[in-house]
């Protein structure tokens, strides 16, 4: 039986300290769900599902409920799911109407021959799976309203602000049968234009897993994130021999030094050894391993 391993991560930003215990607590809950799946024997990509579904939950995190608003004052929801073992995918990008976006990618993984479908046509395919839409005033929290109403004050007053990104969602896995998976669920950036989509939802870049390498969670902004292809450069550095905390640390000083970009990753090897890394001011992070019986929470 091979090594448990499971990591999730709620961001790369900078994380106010009134926000610290919450988003501890968040990752934190994310990680005993998905473990629980590990537990008893489950999949990876169901371990990595149910942790993200935790997340999305959470209105501390920009994704699902409390997702930053787009330019016209709208959550626009983008989201992945990978699997190690056949390098299929499954993403949905631009939804309105999905409470829990990560649950249609897995759809789409599992049931679709595609591995990206957006806007409308992503929320006709979950319904003909069975998901219920939801009203898109319910993923609207009061924060974000005011944080959008003093981002276009600001942008009214000179040229348009590029929100900070904070709270992407993410998590890898390793099972019992040697299966890594990886999973990424995000808003996006706050005010960004309508349709826009970003990194987290487009393999290689925000999201990769590869049974023969590693399992890769990226988070930041995402137009200087797909520049490197950030997630799988990762996972090609850890399949040369790196070791993943290595990995994960070479890959974000090339992101800085060609995009002058900040972001945050987490990755598991085959072997179940775990790599996080941040170049932001924080990154709210948790992992386990069948090493330690202990949850290990970092911010």
């Amino acid at each position: 039986m091979s090594k448990l391993a499971l990591a999730v991560h709620g961001g790369a930003w900078e994380i106010p300290a009134e926000a610290a215990a919450a988003c501890r607590a968040g990752v934190g809950r994310a990680l005993a769900r998905g473990w629980e799946v590990l537990e008893r024997g489950g999949a990876a990509v169901e371990a990595c599902e149910q942790a993200v579904l935790v997340l999305e939950d959470d209105p501390m995190f920009d994704a699902g409920v409390g997702s930053h608003l787009n330019r016209d004052g709208c959550v626009q929801l983008d989201a992945i799911l990978m699997d190690g073992r056949t390098l299929k995918a499954g993403a949905v990008a631009a939804v309105e109407r999905l409470r829990n976006p990560i649950h249609v990618a897995r759809l789409v993984l599992e049931r679709s021959e595609h591995m990206l479908l957006v806007g409308p046509g992503a929320e006709q395919f979950a319904v003909e799976m069975g998901v219920s839409l939801c009203n898109p005033s319910e993923l609207v929290i009061a924060r974000e309203v005011e944080r959008w109403y003093q981002e276009k004050h600001k942008a009214s007053a000179g040229p348009p602000l590029r929100a900070r990104s904070a709270g992407t969602v993410g998590a890898v896995a390793l099972d019992a049968a040697g299966n890594l998976a990886a999973a990424t669920s995000t808003g996006g950036t706050g005010c960004k234009y309508p349709g826009r989509v970003g990194d987290s939802c487009l393999i290689g870049c925000g999201c990769y897993a590869d049974n023969r390498a590693g399992a890769v969670s990226a988070t930041g902004y995402g137009e200087h994130i797909m520049k490197v292809v950030l997630a799988k450069t990762v996972s090609d550095l850890v399949g040369a021999g790196a070791e993943p905390q290595a990995a994960a640390e070479k890959a974000l000083a090339t992101l800085g030094e060609r995009t002058e970009g900040m972001g945050g990753l987490i990755v598991i090897d085959k072997s179940g050894r775990v790599g996080a890394a941040f170049t932001t001011p924080n990154m709210a992070c948790a992992f386990r391993t069948s090493d330690s019986s202990e949850a290990v929470v970092r911010l």
